[in-house]
């Protein structure tokens, strides 16, 4: 058990990171991009939207990858066959959705619990970054009705 909990400090250490670059990176981009600018269009607010979205999207897809290449390395062959179900459970497992398809035997189930921690924390951080993004654009959007 303090193995498991070892790897899934480790693993939660390693997404993390993964998420504040990524995250981080997308805001720093917004700023320099948009240097506080409003007014806001329409179509400007679709696209920081759209890319926000993909951008999170593709951070927890690797995220994601990651725990599912840490269980093929280190989980017997038997229980998670390729890599694609290993991905596959990965997924049902970072986003909590639990299809119960696929289940880790009573020596690897504290991995798959620390997952679902970890996606949930990491899904929620997300959640708020898209919020900022929606209320800045938002504000923007209602300054540019009063200029109007």
């Amino acid at each position: 058990m303090f193995k498991l909990s070892l790897i899934g400090s480790a693993l939660i250490a390693v997404t993390v990171l993964i998420h504040a670059i990524g995250t981080t990176a997308w805001v720093r981009h917004l700023g320099k991009k948009y240097n506080g600018t409003l007014p806001w269009s329409g179509r400007r607010s679709m696209l920081v939207l759209i890319n926000t979205a993909l951008i999170v999207f593709a951070l927890h897809t690797v995220e994601i990858v990651i725990w599912a290449a840490a269980y093929q390395a280190l989980i017997p062959i038997n229980e998670l066959a390729t890599f694609e179900e290993a991905v596959y459970f990965s997924f049902v497992t970072f986003t909590t959705l639990g299809y119960g398809d696929i289940t880790l035997s009573a020596g690897w189930r504290l991995l798959s619990g620390i997952e679902a921690m970890n996606g949930i924390i990491l899904v929620g951080w997300t959640t708020a970054m898209i919020f900022s993004v929606v209320q800045h654009i938002w504000r923007g959007l209602a300054d540019n009705n009063k200029e109007q």
